[in-house]
């Protein structure tokens, strides 16, 4: 019986210092370290059509936003009164038209 424990413990060890000394091979790494730096910069289309949704979405939020905030900041408030709804809306339309006519007129008269 100890016979026995001493050969596989002594096998167990031998199999241990053969995997440890044998090359890790994965499928994953490419074989040159020029081709290593090529494909983790590289996108999938998928990735890039992606990133391009993202921006566009982002742009059209700022853009929505900065109009709100224009709208806001000539008198329409969407949470306040809403009788008077779209008068609300196309009076403070007007004003933030007329405010952007303005201000280009402002700066070059400087």
């Amino acid at each position: 019986m100890v016979q026995f424990r001493a050969v596989s413990a002594a096998l167990v060890a031998s199999l241990g210092l053969m995997l440890v000394d044998a090359p890790v091979a994965m499928a994953q790494q490419p074989a040159s370290g020029d081709q290593a730096s090529a494909s983790i910069s590289a996108s999938t289309p998928k990735q890039v059509a992606k990133a391009q949704r993202k921006a566009a979405r982002k742009a059209r939020r700022e853009k929505k936003n900065a109009e709100l905030k224009a709208l806001e900041k000539n008198g329409y408030r969407e949470s306040g009164n809403q009788d008077n709804y779209p008068q609300n809306l196309m009076d403070a339309e007007r004003k933030a038209a007329a405010s952007k006519q303005a201000a280009p007129a402002s700066a070059s008269g400087q």
